[in-house]
């Protein structure tokens, strides 16, 4: 479509649709845009639009609407963004300068990214290539039971539970966390991936417990039992920096489009529900080896996500991580906002 006066009209059909959700006839382009030209000329380019698969008219007598090769096109001539407002560059500006550990910037990062869009904000959990171990904290918990905290200088912060044979005192709890902090701090995540084999005891990095040890029935014994299961639960802890995951806000704003997607809402909630099916996604965007990565309707791999749109970028590239964040809407969204 060389046509520079077709691109203008084809703008014009998506910027209204996006505006009012109802289909675009000649009469109200010409209301609307200063294309100079009559609405006979007008209609005359959208049969020409239809014709070549950019728009479509969803029943007789009707005007068009875009189609996905349409918002394509659209989005792929955007040549100027909505700059943010005072009110939006505050917003961000507030997160930024928050105070808080990663998984409380990541929270308030799509609580902040939802509310500017109206979209479903996503954010992917860093897996972080070059972060290293900052401090492990041993905490008592009761008689048998201690809490061991791992933190990394990339703010993640990881926590298990672990169930000793035996009672340790706090002077015993400082030594072990003096112990696993002179062999694990300073160390690259990597490294201790590689070099120490996770414990076997089948507990995951959220807080459930691992069974204690059995046979230790003096006091040095059981300290040197717990020492041991402390050390090997470090590594468990840094699976658990890597695990894939998605932090979600704003699904709220997606039913509020439900007309638009009708019966294929019900699949979209599922899939929301099964995390794999989003970080497939966003993982397949990182291929597109561009900036802001644009997947229109059917453009999205999973089935469940062809009436939906969605604009993701990476973040964090350059301390060492690789994530992307993302807007998910329907194809019917305002791009050059979501995308700014």
């Amino acid at each position: 479509m060389n046509d520079s006066r077709r691109a203008q009209v084809l703008r014009a059909i998506v910027e209204d649709f996006v505006a009012t959700n109802e289909p675009v006839g000649s009469k109200a382009i010409v209301q609307r845009h200063t294309l100079g030209v009559s609405p006979a000329t007008i209609r005359n380019d959208m049969a020409h639009l239809e014709q070549e698969g950019y728009i479509a008219q969803p029943h007789t007598s009707a005007g068009r609407i875009p189609t996905d090769l349409g918002y394509r096109m659209f989005v792929d001539r955007i040549d100027d963004f909505k700059p943010l407002t005072q009110a939006e560059r505050r917003a961000i500006f507030q997160l930024i300068d928050g105070n808080g550990d990663l998984d409380d910037m990541l929270d308030r990062t799509v609580r902040v990214l939802s509310g500017l869009t109206h979209q479903v904000a996503l954010i992917q959990y860093p897996t972080v290539s070059r972060a290293t171990i900052k401090h492990i904290e041993v905490v008592g918990l009761g008689p048998n039971r201690i809490l061991v905290v791992l933190i990394t200088d990339a703010g993640q912060v990881e926590q298990k539970v672990v169930i000793t044979p035996g009672v340790i005192d706090d002077e015993s709890l400082r030594g072990i966390r003096d112990e696993v902090n002179t062999e694990f701090s300073g160390q690259k995540l990597s490294k201790v991936m590689s070099t120490v084999t996770p414990s076997t005891t089948g507990a995951v990095a959220d807080g459930t417990e691992t069974e204690p040890l059995g046979g230790a029935n003096s006091v040095g014994a059981a300290l040197a039992a717990a020492l041991t299961q402390v050390r090997a639960a470090v590594p468990d802890l840094v699976i658990a920096t890597r695990e894939e995951r998605i932090i979600m806000a704003g699904t709220a704003n997606l039913a509020r489009s439900g007309r638009e997607f009708g019966e294929k809402m019900a699949p979209i909630l599922e899939a929301f529900e099964e995390q794999v099916v989003l970080l497939k996604l966003l993982t397949s965007m990182a291929e597109d080896q561009e900036e802001i990565s644009v997947r229109i309707g059917r453009e999205n791999t999973h089935e469940s996500f062809s009436s939906t749109s969605l604009v993701a970028a990476e973040y964090g590239h350059d301390a060492g991580s690789s994530a992307r964040l993302a807007g998910l809407g329907p194809t019917r969204m305002d791009y050059p906002t979501t995308i700014t």
